[in-house]
């Protein structure tokens, strides 16, 4: 709880560095803005591209680029009753599950 963003992204950066070889670039939000959070990426993933993804007004309605993806991707998973809440023995049940929110 004591961690800010950018602190908890680089943690978990690194502890998966090594699954992350095929990465070329992270997208971010306006929160992440700064050369402190490059430069902390950079020792992590060297070859890695930081681009963020800003809002140019305040109440404005404009679609940011790549931001709707994720957004997206929770809003189906939010629509499976099933998922609400975890009632499965199994964990591969579980990911089966997500798997067909995605699909439908």
């Amino acid at each position: 709880a004591d961690v800010n963003d950018r602190q908890g992204c680089l943690s978990a950066l690194s502890c998966r560095a090594g699954c992350l070889t095929g990465v070329k670039k992270i997208l971010v939000d306006g929160g992440y803005t700064g050369q402190p959070f490059v430069e902390g990426v950079d020792p992590i993933l060297p070859r890695v591209e930081v681009g963020v993804v800003k809002c140019d007004a305040l109440h404005t309605f404009k679609v940011l680029p790549k931001r709707w993806v994720v957004g997206r991707s929770f809003a189906w998973l939010e629509k499976c009753r099933r998922l609400w809440k975890n009632g499965e023995r199994l964990p591969n049940n579980s990911l089966q599950m997500v798997n067909m929110a995605f699909l439908s």
